[in-house]
């Protein structure tokens, strides 16, 4: 049976432009969406820009708590909007039903109040910077939130939308949200679960998709905000810069790589099969479509097992992680592009001490290279396992992709952890983690090298004579 799903939620009193269109996300969903106009989107504007007096009335920590009851409506068994959303993720992201539940479970434990309230003093040390001046490093500052905030962002991995959002809210700045394909269920739901709440909070929200190519529309809404926040490819960063005017402050979340080191010490506290679990989990979350997803894992000589060796206990591992966590959806073209990697992989196998380990009809693929071979995206679950001489290596391989790089989930290194993240500090990673964290990284974490609330907020000083 067909589901319509309508793909906005907008402050109360904003009635929808006449024409509107369906997407079909699969043979299950249609999504709803309004086509804009430009007076639409400038009137949609005011209205949020209208909000924010009301905002700055309430404290930052008021605003936590409730989007944290908002938030827990997602965590709770039985709760209408969390079974919404299991029934319709699946259909609408790609995932496979446990997976969908998994990415809820991991993403909605950030939107409680604890960890809401935990990310301002993280960030803010003391949220009442946001209400007024405080002595701060033997200064007066005061952080003031944006008038309103412009958010695009990707649809790979549904739930981002959601912290996009939350983060803006949080630093009292109206919302302007633009969810990808992908990732439209969620913000909305939020957008609905926050209107039962507190339905004054939830005006000061719009969630909205459109068309990106709808140019007119695009960059009358970047004409209104004081900070515009893109997620994407680096080629919709790019434009949308370029686009936004020059008194915006633009934040930019833009294509990224992830990889992995196994140390020669894995196996000295845990068998192959732990190490390679951890490891297989780290990159099958998300069906690797997130920015955090190793795309390639290199792995020491000189251990208990050898690179090849363990490439085989990967294999196994997403055997295992297939039955809990089965890979999701591929689009036809994913499909050919996964063929292509396998059967490119397999031509090498003879001149090349490549090996390919696959799932057949299952998307993981592990391509087991003896020399460190090119960066390059995946599809689906696809991880190359290059072998290397020392961990110390690593940063010179990364460093021609510093400007992409971003996490690198770690085990085995021991006392070398900490000399080892400083290089790859130098050569351009921002985060450094245990593969068991790999895919849910804290609230605060500086996304990018940057501060999830610090990037939003504009710094005012107050000087004495």
């Amino acid at each position: 049976m067909l589901r319509s799903f309508e793909g906005f939620a907008l402050p109360k009193g904003v009635s929808l432009p006449l024409d509107a269109r369906s997407l079909h996300l699969d043979a299950d969903v249609r999504l709803c969406v309004p086509d804009l106009t430009e007076l639409w989107i400038s009137e949609l504007a005011d209205r949020l820009l209208a909000t924010r007096r009301d905002l700055l009335a309430r404290t930052p920590s008021e605003i936590a708590a409730i989007l944290g009851r908002a938030g827990e409506c997602f965590l709770e068994r039985g709760n209408l909007f969390r079974l919404e959303a299991l029934e319709l993720l699946p259909s609408t992201s790609g995932l496979s039903p446990q997976m969908a539940r998994a990415v809820l479970d991991g993403m909605a434990t950030d939107w409680t109040e604890d960890r809401l309230s935990l990310l301002l003093h993280k960030e803010l040390v003391d949220p009442e910077v946001l209400n007024g001046f405080l002595l701060r490093g033997g200064r007066e500052v005061m952080a003031v939130g944006p008038k309103l905030t412009v958010q695009v962002v990707a649809g790979t991995v549904p739930g981002v939308s959601v912290n996009a959002l939350i983060r803006s809210l949080l630093v009292r700045s109206p919302t302007l949200l633009k969810p990808g394909r992908g990732d439209c269920v969620l913000p909305v739901l939020f957008a609905r679960a926050l209107r039962e709440v507190d339905p004054a909070l939830a005006d000061a929200l719009a969630v909205v998709y459109w068309d990106g190519r709808n140019d007119s529309v695009v960059d009358l809404a970047l004409e209104k905000a004081e900070v515009v926040t893109v997620y994407g490819s680096d080629e919709t960063v790019g434009d949308l810069r370029n686009r936004t005017p020059v008194t915006a402050r633009f934040i930019s979340y833009h294509h990224r790589i992830s990889v992995g080191v196994v140390g020669r010490d894995a196996y000295a506290d845990a068998e192959v099969d732990q190490v390679a679990d951890a490891v297989a989990r780290s990159i099958g979350f998300f069906d690797q479509r997130g920015c955090v997803s190793p795309q390639v894992v290199f792995t020491e000589k000189g251990g208990a097992c050898s690179p090849k060796a363990f490439a085989q206990a990967l294999a196994a591992a997403f055997e295992r992680l297939e039955v809990v966590l089965p890979g999701g959806h591929l689009q036809v073209h994913e499909s050919s592009t996964l063929h292509q990697i396998r059967g490119t992989a397999e031509m090498m196998h003879n001149r090349a001490s490549i090996e390919v380990l696959h799932g057949g009809d299952a998307s993981w693929t592990v391509i087991y290279q003896a020399e460190v071979g090119p960066m390059v995206s995946s599809v689906g679950r696809v991880i190359r396992v290059c072998s290397i001489e020392d961990a110390s290596e690593l940063p010179v391989f990364l460093a021609p992709h510093g400007p992409h790089l971003q996490t690198v989930g770690v085990i085995g290194l021991g006392a070398r952890l900490r000399d080892l993240s400083r290089e790859l500090a130098h050569a351009g990673v921002s985060r450094v983690s245990p593969f068991s964290s790999v895919p849910f990284p804290p609230p605060w974490w500086h996304h990018d090298g940057g501060g999830p609330l610090l990037d939003l907020v504009r710094w005012v000083d107050l000087e004495s004579s």
